[in-house]
């Protein structure tokens, strides 16, 4: 089942393997979600997105363009999965797809995109559950699930 977090799991933040600096309260809210993919009480993955009209080049921009979309009164057309994590093989790619799919029907986004780190894991994690590579950057790339 994929839902949105609820009260009592902002613990499940501690265990993000990307950004576990960014503290809960900058991950809810207008503009930003977190989603949980469970088996009744068991939590299988965790996905953090962001909803910007511009794809973020690094966490400043994240940050920046999801506060910019909240600002013009809309919500952003680009859902930037920023971070994902798992607790069993194969729930990552799950939430991936399942967010995907849930976010295509209840909002008015129109592009799915990360903001990874620069590491191959991410890349072949992106690459091989059907994502584009659109950039490189500094801190991070970008990538694109059509």
């Amino acid at each position: 089942m994929l839902r949105k977090i609820r009260n009592g799991e902002e613990h499940l933040i501690a265990n993000d393997p990307v950004r576990p600096h960014i503290p809960f309260q900058n991950r809810v809210g207008a503009g930003k979600d977190i989603f949980v993919l469970s088996n009744k009480d068991k939590i299988r993955s965790v996905i953090c997105v962001a909803y910007c009209n511009d794809i973020p080049t690094n966490e400043a921009d994240l940050e920046l363009f999801a506060q910019q979309a909240i600002q013009d009164g809309q919500h952003g057309r680009i859902a930037v999965f920023y971070t994902v994590w798992s607790y069993e093989k194969g729930a990552g790619r799950e939430i991936v797809l399942k967010t995907k799919k849930l976010l295509e029907k209840e909002t008015p986004c129109t592009r799915f995109v990360t903001l990874s780190p620069l590491t191959e894991m991410a890349r072949k994690f992106h690459i091989n559950n059907g994502a584009k590579f659109i950039a490189k950057h500094m801190d991070c790339q970008n990538f694109e699930y059509e």
